[in-house]
């Protein structure tokens, strides 16, 4: 069914460019196609399998933000009041405009509060330091802690634009999640466990892993300048002074195309509807008005390359889901559903075709060269041989 992008992949091991992924293709009913290639890791050359475990980072952000629109269903949360009635900080938190010529950092006032939408919509106007060179010069000027450090703190940073002015990438999903925590009274983990992860059967997608999935655990791989990859090995942080909205899950293949059999389905599971078809047609439609997507521009290329999928074409955002608003050169249908992470990840989700792929391999930087091309070379194998 896939051979020529078997093919492909196969070459692309040969040639050293990617040490293993796992891939899947499901419909609304069943798994159509799953197969791993390649080794977990270059230290120990152990096969990858289709139960290989990986660090989804930013595929984490369309699970949470699916446990905070679950709050928006039952009425608990609304999209457009402002998010500071919840949390006092999102009403104080003011514009990063620049630095003085003696280097002192300039603010000034949001022209408008910062809703519950917008930071599902990454509308917020806060950013990420590998993604905002502002931030990053603002972030290494105060010392002030990095994402990195798992620290609370470390979100309370400026924004670098206007709420709803425009599209910029970054820690809005977290916000979001600790609204969810502010809310609920229980943490992230938590809610995401007993309300998503459970009922959908994915025991494998945890902020937690076991030591048997620890057992099952990919490396995560950097490309070195002469040849060959160095190995790393994921440090689960257990000190951590939140549960991130936007990254931290571990799933599986398997896992994921649960959640995306979910999403087809307009919310109904094997043995409950765990979404209104209502509140799934509102997740999966524009959000954000008429801001578009636009590139990313890394201010760290260790973590990130610049990013944009399928440059040219109109991007939206939904609730929270990338929209290709036209059929891309792959044969992904308008309106289908996307997004990434920083491992090199990446998902899509056709409700137009009944169909999804998720693509996981774990390399450094994002949007390595090699793993986007076999993702896009997996999604038109799919649509040519098999939708």
């Amino acid at each position: 069914m896939l051979s020529r992008f078997e093919s492909d992949l196969e070459d692309a091991l040969g040639a050293g460019e990617i040490p293993g992924l796992v891939v899947g293709l499901t419909s609304g009913e069943s798994t159509q196609y799953e197969a791993a290639f390649g080794i977990q890791s270059t230290r120990t050359s152990s096969p990858m399998t289709v139960d290989t475990v990986f660090n989804i980072a930013s595929m984490t952000k369309p699970i949470a933000g699916a446990a905070v629109m679950q709050l928006v269903e039952k009425e608990i949360l609304d999209l457009d009041t402002p998010a500071s009635a919840i949390i006092p900080y999102l009403g104080n938190v003011e514009v990063l405009e620049g630095f003085s010529a003696t280097g002192e950092a300039t603010f000034r006032s949001p022209k408008r509060p910062i809703t519950l939408r917008h930071l599902l919509t990454h509308t917020s106007g806060f950013s990420s330091d590998w993604c905002s060179a502002l931030l990053d010069h603002y972030i290494s000027a105060t010392g002030h802690p990095r994402m990195s450090t798992g620290k609370k703190k470390a979100l309370e940073v400026p924004l670098v634009f206007d709420p709803g002015e425009k599209w910029g990438y970054g820690t809005s999903l977290d916000w979001a999640g600790l609204i969810l925590e502010e809310v609920t009274g229980i943490t992230l983990h938590e809610y995401i466990r007993t309300q998503i992860t459970e009922p959908l059967g994915m025991f494998d997608t945890t902020y937690f892993p076991s030591d048997e999935m620890k057992s099952r655990m990919t490396s995560v791989h950097t490309p070195q300048v002469s040849e060959g990859f160095e190995a790393s090995e994921h440090v689960i942080v257990l000190g951590r002074e939140y549960w991130g909205g936007g990254g931290g899950l571990y799933s599986t293949v398997g896992d994921y195309m649960k959640f995306i059999r979910m999403i087809l389905n307009d919310g109904k599971t094997a043995n409950s509807q765990l979404f209104k078809p209502e509140t799934i047609e509102l997740m999966t439609h524009n959000a954000m008005g008429d801001n578009r997507v636009e590139m990313l521009i890394s201010a760290h290329k260790d973590i990130a390359n610049d990013a944009e999928f399928f440059p040219g074409l109109e991007k939206t955002w939904g609730l929270t889901f990338q929209i290709n608003e036209q059929k891309t050169w792959t044969g992904r249908s308008a309106g289908s559903l996307s997004w990434s992470g920083i491992f090199n990840t990446y998902f899509w989700i056709d409700r137009e075709r009944n169909i999804g792929g998720v693509f996981l391999s774990q390399l450094r930087p994002w949007m390595d060269v090699s793993a986007l091309a076999l993702f896009e070379k997996f999604e038109a194998s799919v649509y040519k041989n098999f939708v």
